[in-house]
């Protein structure tokens, strides 16, 4: 799988730019500024139809422009797959693929496995449990549409469930049928979601755990421990427990909606206790497990972004991360950093084809 030329209009920085990329490896490269990190985010926004860094997708419009288009030529098991995102203000964003619009965006996800690992991750330890539940999803959706769709239906019901406490609260009514009907179906998929959250977290974490030791080159214990409420009982009941609660709260405080992921060094929260060059280690461990768990699950090499990940790690961890992606279960890298004539010396010492974009 890999990337085989890229085109962008009005999207955020750039009026207008086109690349025609190496297989292997893509450097992207100049002052702080110049876009390096927009390019790499039009890619990630052809593979999930929406940006890393900005989900608001008509904040990556150009300002003072209307529209934005981005299109992708993609090579995908000898078969070429032309991906066009385009937003304009006003407007729904369209997905097309290989000329053909998407009835449903969901469907696009999966199409083009990708991985991106960058400072930004570091919301995956300092914010909330959002944050974490939605790389957990991320990862599962890749290789599995009914779990997204399960995702896309427990949201709606959620979304409604509350709606219906706020209706309540405004009236000073309740009525505990119309709340059950919400809490046996969302009880349902939850349980469904739960299970494949386990299940994925059981095979994740040896992956990880491989990547870190490797990485960090100490001996230190690292985990993933998953929060959930439904570990405590019956889901069904749990629900049903939290009715009065939740119409004091107006929204629903249980659920897989509220699960989370804790970070873990020596049995100790990572957030808490784990330095910078250990928090740094552990994300990039991460992301380098979720590589190869989207590709033994896809039977796909991924893309993988690299975004200023050379000024963000230290020279050890650098040329750790470097001898792993040099190995053949690696595929199409896109880089990119400040500085030229370091990028160059650390890929040509890939022996890998590369090439060098000087933004």
């Amino acid at each position: 799988m890999y990337l085989e030329s890229l085109s962008l209009i009005n999207y955020k920085s750039f009026d207008s730019a086109d690349f025609e990329l190496d297989k292997r490896i893509n450097c992207f490269v100049g002052n702080n500024g110049v876009g390096k990190t927009n390019v790499l985010d039009a890619v990630y926004h052809l593979a999930f139809a929406k940006s890393y860094f900005n989900p608001v997708t008509v904040q990556n419009i150009k300002h003072d422009e209307d529209f934005f288009v981005l299109e992708g030529v993609f090579s995908k098991n000898n078969k070429e797959e032309k991906v066009a995102v385009s937003a304009k203000r006003g407007v729904k964003r369209v997905v097309k693929r290989n000329g053909k619009i998407y009835d449903k965006i969901s469907e696009h996800i999966g199409l083009i496995p990708l991985v991106i690992i960058s400072p930004a991750d570091r919301d995956l330890i300092i914010e909330g449990s959002d944050t974490r539940r939605k790389f957990l999803d991320g990862v599962i959706s890749l290789g599995d549409q009914t779990y997204l769709q399960q995702l896309i239906n427990y949201n709606k019901l959620l979304q409604q469930r509350n709606a219906l406490l706020k209706y309540f609260s405004a009236n000073r009514s309740f009525d505990s049928t119309a709340l059950a009907v919400y809490d046996q179906q969302m009880t349902d998929l939850g349980i469904g979601i739960y299970d494949k959250r386990l299940t994925f977290l059981q095979k994740f974490e040896p992956i990880f755990k491989k990547y870190y030791a490797q990485i960090s080159n100490t001996q230190e214990e690292v985990g993933i421990y998953y929060k959930a409420d439904f570990k405590k009982g019956d889901p069904h009941q749990l629900l049903k427990d939290a009715q009065q609660k939740d119409m004091q709260l107006q929204y629903s405080s249980v659920g897989i909606h509220k699960d989370d992921l804790v970070f873990l060094l020596n049995d100790h929260p990572i957030k808490k206790f784990g330095s910078q060059g250990q928090q740094k280690s552990f994300l990039t461990a991460l992301k380098l497990a979720q590589f190869e768990f989207i590709k033994q699950e896809s039977g796909t090499i991924p893309i993988l972004l690299l975004d200023d990940i050379f000024d963000k790690l230290d020279e050890e961890r650098v040329s750790q991360i470097i001898h792993m992606v040099n190995d053949e279960q690696f595929g199409q890298l896109l880089i990119s950093d400040t500085h030229p004539e370091r990028t160059e010396s650390v890929v040509k010492a890939t022996q890998q084809s590369y090439k060098i974009f000087k933004l």
